[in-house]
């Protein structure tokens, strides 16, 4: 399977926004509001298809890949990440090809620089994908009742 990336569109914000991940990943379940869907058409949002033109995942860089929180402060110099699948494709062992994808597109951005994401610590297959592609774990914050891990490359 070939990777596609576009800038976000609407009809691919909507789509993102309605997907329903299982507990414990529900955490990641959003809601389709005006100010969801205006956040994600924001230049630091992208689309990532397969070759048959489905929606499989997104990814943000920037501010937007940070979750803003009273105790670990992102410096600056580091490209932030954040990313999501398609529900139906997690736990297929499909997050290697994903997650290459998404990390070749942003050094076509950014050029070969360091690089920085935030995870939900519970959240084992996604921090097993980043550690066996180089990411290493910096730090570790809770907001609310969630506790999440940094880790950078």
């Amino acid at each position: 399977m070939e990777l596609f990336i576009d800038k976000m569109s609407e009809s691919a914000a909507k789509d993102i926004l309605s997907w329903r991940y299982d507990p414990p990943y529900d955490f990641y379940n959003n809601e389709q509001t005006p100010e969801a869907i205006s956040e994600m058409l924001a230049e630091s949002y992208f689309s990532v298809f397969d070759d048959n033109k489905k929606l499989v995942g997104f990814f943000c860089v920037g501010s937007s890949g940070q979750v803003p929180n009273e105790f670990y402060t992102y410096s600056q110099g580091l490209i932030d990440i954040g990313l999501g699948m398609r529900p139906e494709f997690t736990g297929q062992g499909k997050g290697t090809l994903f997650f290459t994808a998404v990390l070749s597109q942003i050094d076509k951005m950014f050029g070969k620089s360091s690089k920085r994401l935030t995870v939900a610590k519970f959240n084992d297959r996604a921090i097993r994908l980043y550690e066996r592609s180089g990411f290493s774990r910096e730090a570790e914050f809770v907001k609310g009742n969630t506790a999440f891990i940094v880790m950078i490359n």
